[in-house]
């Protein structure tokens, strides 16, 4: 039986600490497992992160091009064949995201026009594209743009 007293760790998991600079007959004495001579060998050695040994970088030999607007508005991207899908007769910003249709909760609801809508919906969404307002009042439906 196993208890807290009889604990151990498994058969080759806990090896002896390598102790280095001991005397030539450890095995690891002299030059304590650092080579010869260079700045390697000596203490307080550290590399800089990407350093090459002088060799240009590749975070500086590859071409930097574009431009990234931090500032960017991100969309979750939804379209009325999901929407048909869903059942609802309302939907609110809440609901795209308990019902699994929007991932990002950071980002706003887009809807598109792709697919047909067949049934009256009111839909709460930051951005309509102009053919889904145009299915969304076809069908008798109201989109409302949410701020």
């Amino acid at each position: 039986m196993i208890t807290l007293a009889n604990l151990k760790p498994a058969k080759g998991a806990v090896k002896k600490r390598k102790r280095v600079g001991r005397g030539p007959g450890s095995g690891n004495g002299k030059t304590a497992g650092r080579g010869m001579n260079g700045q390697k060998s000596r203490s307080g050695y550290s590399r800089k992160r990407g350093f090459e040994g002088g060799q240009m970088p590749l975070v500086r030999r590859i071409p930097k091009r574009g431009f990234t607007n931090i500032f960017k508005t991100q969309f979750n991207i939804i379209n009325l064949d999901v929407i048909e899908k869903t059942g609802m007769e309302e939907i609110k910003i809440e609901d795209f995201f308990t019902n699994n249709l929007a991932k990002d909760k950071r980002g706003k609801i887009k809807i598109l026009g792709n697919g047909a809508l067949t049934r009256k919906v009111h839909i709460h969404a930051h951005k309509f594209s102009q053919s889904a307002l145009e299915k969304i009042k076809e069908a008798g439906g109201e989109a409302t743009v949410v701020e």
